[in-house]
C-alpha cells in the first residue's frame, strides 16, 4: 500500500510541475490574431452547402485560396463564372478583391483529359488594368484546384494564347499551379 502511496505522490508532482498554473475561477480568453482558419461558420448570409469550390482571390498583391460551401460540386465552367464573379460581400470584408474585372476576358471554359481549356477573348481597351500576372494565376490556381484538372491553358479564337506567367515570361504552354506559386500565399 505504501508503494502505491509513492506512486501517486509522484505522479501528483509530475502533474504540478506541467506548467500549466491552476485559477480558482474561469476567465475569459481572447482567441489570437491571425489568419487562422475558423471549422465554425461565419454568421453571414453565405451558402453552407454539402459541396467545396476553392476560388483563388487577391489580397496585396498575393493570390489567397478561399473554400466556399456550396450546394453541389461546380463543373469547371461554373468554377470559372464563380471566380469571375468576384468575392462576395463577406470576402471583400475581410479585403478580398479580384485582379480578373478588365484585365482577362475570360469566356468560358471545357475540360479535356485532366486540362481546362479557358477561351479568351480580346481585352476591352478601356479597361486599362495591368495585374494579368495575378489575374490569370487567378484562373490556374481555382481550377488546378479542381480533381479533375492539373493544366490549364488559354486560348483565343481556337490559337494559344500567351500568358504572363509569375516569372514575367510569357507562355503558351499549359500553365500548372507551380508557375504562380511565388504569388499564391500558403493556406
Amino acid at each position: 500500500m505504501n508503494h502505491h502511496r509513492l506512486v501517486a505522490l509522484a505522479l501528483a508532482a509530475l502533474l504540478a510541475g506541467c506548467g500549466i498554473p491552476t485559477e480558482d475561477t474561469a476567465r475569459r480568453v481572447q482567441p489570437p490574431r491571425g489568419p487562422f482558419q475558423s471549422s465554425a461558420p461565419a454568421d453571414t448570409a453565405e451558402p453552407a452547402g454539402p459541396a467545396v469550390e476553392t476560388l483563388c482571390l487577391v489580397r496585396d498583391n498575393r493570390i489567397i485560396p478561399v473554400v466556399r460551401r456550396v450546394d453541389r460540386p461546380p463543373t469547371a465552367d461554373d468554377h470559372l463564372k464563380d471566380l469571375l464573379a468576384g468575392p462576395t460581400e463577406a470576402e471583400r470584408d475581410t479585403g478580398l478583391t479580384s485582379a480578373l474585372a478588365g484585365a482577362v476576358n475570360a469566356a468560358g471554359t471545357t475540360v479535356t483529359g485532366m486540362q481546362a481549356q479557358v477561351a479568351v477573348e480580346a481585352p476591352d481597351e478601356a479597361a486599362g488594368r495591368s495585374d494579368e500576372v495575378l489575374a490569370f494565376g487567378q484562373i490556374v490556381c481555382t481550377l488546378t484546384s479542381r480533381d479533375d484538372v492539373t493544366t490549364v491553358a488559354f486560348l483565343r479564337d481556337g490559337r494559344p494564347l500567351g500568358v504572363p506567367r509569375a516569372d514575367g515570361s510569357l507562355s503558351e504552354q499549359p500553365l500548372v499551379r507551380a508557375d504562380y506559386a511565388p504569388l499564391i500565399a500558403p493556406r
